[in-house]
């Protein structure tokens, strides 16, 4: 029983290098107006630093314009200047405690940087399955010499680790696919 606990401990490490690359894909631009653009932007507020959708709610009215309707009128400027200065070349506009945030068209060139952007990200994650699965097959050879397990208990653990590996190595590719597909579409 304590090897099936360590092999969903595995997995679980697996699961979580998944979820983190699926999350720094949606901060990646890909031309239209997605909350998860701006929710990454730090904002100096009240002292402390504080991530956008801390200090206001985020909406994406329609394709081309992002919406933070920030709740304190004090750090409206704040707001302003955090997303002016985060480097995704956006240009907000202030509304009374509205910031507006039209999302400018992608040029090809851009396009390209963001769909290797992606790729990168990709790749990181997929060396971090791989080295959960060192991880794992170290153990499974500790196991083997040092706990006494068989070499069929040794090999069915090894399959199945390699079985997570591959699957997780899938998702990562199946969502860089859907990724570049809208990052290129025009």
């Amino acid at each position: 029983m304590a090897l099936d606990t360590r092999l969903q401990q595995f997995k679980t490490k697996m699961e979580l290098s998944s979820e983190t690359f699926v999350r720094e894909l949606s901060g990646i631009r890909a031309g239209r107006a997605t909350v998860a653009l701006l929710e990454p932007i730090k904002v100096e507020a009240y002292g402390s630093i504080l991530q956008m959708s801390q200090v206001g709610t985020i909406t994406a009215n329609d394709p081309r314009l992002l919406t933070v309707s920030v709740w304190d009128k004090d750090i409206v400027k704040n707001v302003e200047a955090a997303i002016r200065g985060s480097g995704a070349n956006l240009n907000p506009t202030v509304d009374g405690q509205t910031v507006r945030v039209p999302i400018p068209p992608l040029s090809d060139e851009r396009r390209r940087e963001l769909s290797k952007l992606a790729a990168k990200y990709a790749e990181d994650a997929k060396i971090a399955v791989r080295n959960i699965r060192r991880e794992a097959m170290e153990c499974v050879k500790h196991l083997e010499k040092d706990d006494g397990i068989s070499e069929d208990e040794s090999k069915r653990l090894s399959d199945a680790v390699q079985e997570l590996t591959d699957n997780y190595s899938k998702q990562i590719e199946a969502h860089l696919a859907m990724k570049q597909h809208d990052i290129m579409q025009i």
